[in-house]
């Protein structure tokens, strides 16, 4: 007869043994506020750190001219010739725009009292608005809210405050996005060098590949979008010019800012000229104006702008529209002329990351050490 052996009970202090010890729980609870803490510290310093993040992004951009200038003088005296060019882009565009601003608003001003005196008479002339006059005593009403100017001067001088603090700080973030830039332009490929020296050899020749494809990447994107919004800015100005629009350097100016906004600038800059024109010859300046952008965006979207994405970026379109959507909301029309390029530096750090573990993966399966990639072939 067969022996009936009964499991043994386990012991009660293995039963009530909790699951997540206390040691755990303290744990994660540590981990979830230092986790917030950064957060929050991040939401109070996003105003530096997004002035570091477009100072890196120009000091990749401007890596270039400055490693080419470098090759036939002393950095600094490269670094110098580089931020004197991009000072005088905007002097250049202030003599350009600024004069005649203020001449159009001396003229304004000078002949406002005319152009009352003939809205008044167009009135008189026009049944309906005599009517409409007569209906609602619109003269009057216009003259009561005139009197009540001088008391809203102090209210005004407020708002004018307003806007020149607006002004110098503009102008500090300006400063120190460029002296942050001068730094990184300086010493930056050092600081990165001495980062690679602490990685393994692999590792080490694996980011610096991705480093560098990265750099060209931003600085032919840069380029590639300078010369498509030149390229925009040049048409308009020849076209302004012969239909007699006014202020056509001005004008063109827009067109080439606006250009450099991806998917909806050059469509932008379209309409603010085109509502220009309405006031200058319509509809023959209006309608022709129209007909020369929807056939130079056609141009642009399938000549011009595919090569620049072929040569600098290889970014898929939904990525781009995501990226440039991110990138407005964050940092307004700034974010989204830097989305591009941020968002094919990350696609190549992922790549890079991806090739990486899966070479590793193959080497750990054969019992050989990882081999650092080959080096790229130097750009023509």
């Amino acid at each position: 007869m067969g022996v009936r052996i009964e499991p043994k009970p386990e012991p009660l202090s293995v039963r009530n043994t909790p699951i997540y010890s206390a040691q755990t729980i303290v744990r994660t609870m540590l981990a979830a506020v230092c986790v917030a803490f950064a957060l929050y510290l991040v939401y109070l310093l996003r105003k530096p750190i997004s002035w570091v993040l477009i100072a890196i992004f120009l000091a990749v951009a401007l890596a270039g001219p400055v490693n080419r200038l470098h090759q036939h003088m002393k950095r600094g005296f490269a670094i110098a010739i580089v931020f004197l060019g991009l000072l005088l882009v905007p002097i250049g565009i202030a003599a350009l725009v600024v004069p005649p601003l203020v001449t159009q608003g001396n003229n304004l001003i000078q002949n406002l009292p005319h152009y009352a005196q003939d809205a008044q008479d167009f009135t008189q002339r026009n049944a309906t608005l005599r009517k409409l006059e007569r209906d609602y005593n619109i003269t009057a009403k216009l003259q009561e809210q005139a009197q009540k100017l001088p008391d809203k001067i102090g209210s005004a001088a407020g708002v004018l405050g307003d806007i020149g603090l607006g002004l110098v700080n503009s102008l500090f973030a300006v400063f120190t996005i460029l002296v942050l830039t001068a730094f990184l332009l300086g010493s930056g490929h050092l600081w990165v060098e001495r980062f690679l020296d602490l990685r393994p050899p692999e590792e080490a020749a694996r980011i610096r590949k991705a480093l560098d494809h990265m750099a060209r990447t931003v600085g032919g994107y840069v380029g590639g979008i300078l010369a498509q919004a030149t390229i925009a800015g040049i048409s308009a100005f020849i076209v302004l010019t012969i239909l007699g629009v006014p202020f056509a350097a001005a004008l063109a100016i827009i067109v080439f800012f606006a250009d450099l906004i991806p998917l909806v600038g050059a469509t932008l800059g379209a309409v603010v000229v085109a509502i220009v024109t309405l006031f200058t010859d319509f509809p023959t300046a209006t309608i022709i104006w129209v007909i020369f952008s929807v056939v130079y965006q056609q141009l642009e979207n399938t000549l011009i702008q595919p090569q620049i994405q072929k040569r600098a970026v290889n970014v898929h379109p939904f990525v781009v529209l995501v990226a440039v959507l991110f990138g407005s909301t964050l940092l307004g029309v700034l974010g989204a002329l830097v989305a591009i390029p941020v968002a094919a530096s990350l696609q190549i750090a992922v790549r890079e990351w991806w090739d990486y573990r899966h070479e590793k993966s193959i080497t750990e399966l054969a019992g050989a050490p990882v081999a650092p990639p080959p080096p790229e072939p130097e750009p023509a």
